[in-house]
């Protein structure tokens, strides 16, 4: 299969330049590096400017209401457990209205591939703040500046006990590609959170660490079994320093190759996995790529083994047998 397989032949109707189209580009390329086929992928999405995206999609697609992406998913899966379900929601629809089927969909582990686009903002409805713009940002539903801290999508996760979650930014294609892949081979939730520019409302929001001058001294690449190596002249690491993270330069203040931190994605203990996850590109890298990729049983398989257990044990056939098992009376 190529992308080609996962394209529909709907015009693709985003503002030009938005990451939008980047996120389509690495999901069908995604796809059909899988290699599962389209008609056993289905793409479910909420409300917002990501939520057109099951439209651009050859496969099974469902656009359902503002914030309710990840209950249909759970439904859908739960339901077609041989599927391949995408779930796709901003900022906005999957943290605000929508945040409390985020969380329990983590935490219950169900199977589907979450992809949270954040730009920040609230772009279909014209410019309003959303749960992850920072405090004292100012738009149009916060002219002075917003009163509120955000949500960090990997704290809610963390929160949750997720077992995976990767990050990207919308124009590293080959990132973007790695982490869909590596969520979709992953059994149970899987949250990738994609760092997303909103050229109308939003420009240039992620700036700082997408720009390509800035991009190697603000970000780290995280691969399971590596070095935590970053910079220009990938010369800096991350290093303990007591209970939290330091970024050091190698070969300098007594610092070596051998301090570096290793990556593990896969260590049950998630307590590095948040201070990693944390990291804003400040004093810190920004860290993109799979920061945690756990082993759990996955909700929708443990649904229907129960069920097959209480069905061969039970004798029950049909709906009917179960309401009937029970004491039954005879209305007249």
């Amino acid at each position: 299969m190529t992308f080609q397989d996962f394209k529909s032949d709907q015009p693709v109707r985003w503002c030009a330049g938005g990451g939008d189209h980047a996120v389509l580009n690495s999901l069908h390329k995604a796809m059909a590096a899988l290699g599962v086929p389209p008609q056993q992928t289905a793409v479910i999405s909420g409300i917002g400017c990501s939520s057109r995206l099951p439209y651009y999609m050859n496969t099974y697609g469902f656009h359902t209401i503002h914030g309710r992406a990840a209950a249909v998913a759970t439904g859908f899966k739960v339901a077609n457990p041989g599927m391949t379900v995408w779930q796709i929601s901003g900022d906005g629809d999957g943290l605000a209205i929508g945040g409390n089927h985020f969380i329990h969909a983590v935490r219950r582990n169900v199977d589907i591939n979450m992809l949270l686009l954040n730009n920040k903002i609230y772009g279909l409805t014209k410019g309003q703040y959303s749960p992850t713009s920072e405090r004292g940002f100012v738009s149009k539903s916060s002219p002075y500046g917003t009163t509120e801290d955000p949500f960090i999508p990997a704290e809610l996760v963390f929160g949750a006990r997720g077992n995976f979650f990767a990050r990207t930014i919308d124009v590293d294609l080959a990132t973007s590609q790695e982490v869909m892949l590596a969520a979709a081979r992953h059994k149970g939730a899987s949250v990738v959170e994609v760092l997303q520019n909103c050229m109308i409302f939003n420009n240039g929001i992620h700036s700082e660490i997408t720009d390509r001058d800035k991009r190697a001294d603000r970000t780290i690449h995280l691969r399971h079994g590596e070095k935590m190596i970053f910079g220009k002249d990938s010369n800096r690491g991350l290093v303990r320093d007591g209970f939290l993270l330091k970024a050091v330069t190698i070969g300098e203040e007594g610092y070596t190759m051998d301090d570096v931190l290793v990556h593990d994605a896969h260590t049950p203990s998630n307590f590095l996995h948040q201070q990693l996850a944390m990291m804003d590109g400040k004093d810190l890298p920004l860290a993109l790529g799979v920061i945690r990729d756990v082993e759990a049983p996955a909700y929708d398989e443990e649904v229907n083994r129960q069920v097959e257990e209480v069905r061969a044990r039970k004798g029950f056939t049909a709906l009917r047998d179960v309401i009937l098992s029970g004491d039954t009376w005879t209305v007249e």
